[in-house]
């Protein structure tokens, strides 16, 4: 333990149902290497070996984890602090929405997710916080109850693409969202998300937005589709995230110091500082809901200025735009036509008309609305 292993270790799980007290469920200080990795593989195929407890990660190094099936009936799988952290062929089942989180991940770096079926929470079906390189790859990933998958709490570098996200309540996928100040990772302690590419992705049937950012910098979404979304809102929204503070002062202290964003008060629901939103491009995505399945109220949803003063310190920004930056253009929307709100530009939204790259003339121009 806490040792770099100078060769590899396989263990071969072969076909077959374990029960939660036949295998270790935790994992901890294993530190293998690109050389010499830890590989959990299913020998006789994707999916052959099914674990009905959760696997619990804590500072493991090169861990590859490759065709298991992880059916606890809750939390299935969790990583923090983690490096070169890979996930292939797996399916991580929280049952009937009994995960909290199916799959989470934690301040940790070099984590990939490819060729797997994650689904089942009442919270996020992929939670990422503070992870720091990776890709999120050709997943079927489904039913929760919140956002089907989020990258938070300063997640940077991260490539989501080729996936197929559906049924879940609050939306489909969202680069930032809100996070206690403590859980960030150095040295990413501003925005919520930091280079994000999501695209090609196919997400369906969320009863809240597709498609977010909150509170995220250089964002970048193309080429996905979507499908019946908005149900319960709009189609994509562009907004701030939150940072507070979930208790622990001191630790909070000691970012705000090292120049963060945020506050050392524990969030009460209104005390947590607005992150907004720089350099988000929404380029060349289609959105079809059909005429009986249109969004509540809106196309898009971007708030206007956050003018108050911002809780915490003298480097939190203020006032906070949501739209600083963005670019939405050469999408095609089917959602009732211009029937049907824009919803920016107004006096309490954002993409107002002294926005250079987002307000209504252009949005008309550069887009396609169809009825």
């Amino acid at each position: 333990m806490s040792t770099p292993l100078t060769r590899g270790v396989r263990v071969n799980i072969a076909a077959g149902t374990y029960g939660r007290d036949t295998l270790p469920a935790y994992l901890e200080s294993r530190w293998g290497s690109p050389t010499a990795p830890i590989e959990l593989v299913a020998v006789d195929g994707p999916r052959t070996a099914v674990l009905l407890g959760d696997l619990n990660v804590f500072d493991v190094r090169s861990l590859l984890v490759d065709g298991l099936r992880i059916a606890p009936g809750g939390d299935a799988f969790h990583c923090e602090r983690c490096t070169e952290l890979t996930l292939r062929r797996v399916e991580l089942d929280g049952g009937t929405r009994q995960a909290h989180e199916t799959l989470k991940v934690n301040q940790s770096t070099d984590v990939v997710v490819e060729d797997s079926d994650i689904h089942g929470a009442w919270d996020n079906a992929i939670d990422f916080v503070a992870v720091h390189g990776g890709r999120i790859a050709r997943n079927r990933i489904h039913d929760a109850d919140d956002w089907c998958a989020y990258t938070k709490g300063g997640s940077v570098d991260l490539v989501v693409e080729d996936n197929e996200i559906f049924d879940c309540g609050t939306g489909g996928f969202t680069a930032g969202q809100g996070t206690g100040l403590e859980w960030t990772m150095a040295p990413h302690f501003t925005y919520e998300a930091e280079r994000i590419t999501v695209r090609r992705n196919r997400i369906h049937d969320t009863w809240g937005a597709g498609l977010g950012v909150n509170g995220g910098s250089d964002i970048v979404m193309s080429g996905n589709t979507l499908e019946r979304v908005g149900a319960r809102s709009h189609l994509i929204e562009v907004t701030f995230g939150a940072r507070g503070c979930d208790g622990d002062t001191a630790t909070c202290r000691a970012r705000l110091a090292a120049g963060a964003w945020g506050t050392d008060a524990r969030d009460d629901g209104t005390n947590f500082t607005r992150i907004p939103n720089r350099n988000v491009r929404i380029e060349g995505n289609t959105i079809d809901n059909p005429p009986d399945r249109p969004s509540a109220w809106q196309h898009f949803f971007v708030p206007s200025a956050w003018t108050a003063a911002q809780p915490g310190t003298a480097a939190n920004p203020g006032p906070a735009f949501a739209d600083d930056g963005l670019v939405i253009r050469g999408n095609t929307i089917r959602n009732g036509g211009l029937s049907m709100s824009l919803g920016v530009g107004g006096e309490d939204s954002g993409c107002g008309p002294t926005n250079p790259t987002c307000n209504v003339t252009q949005l008309l121009r550069n887009n396609t609305f169809l009825p």
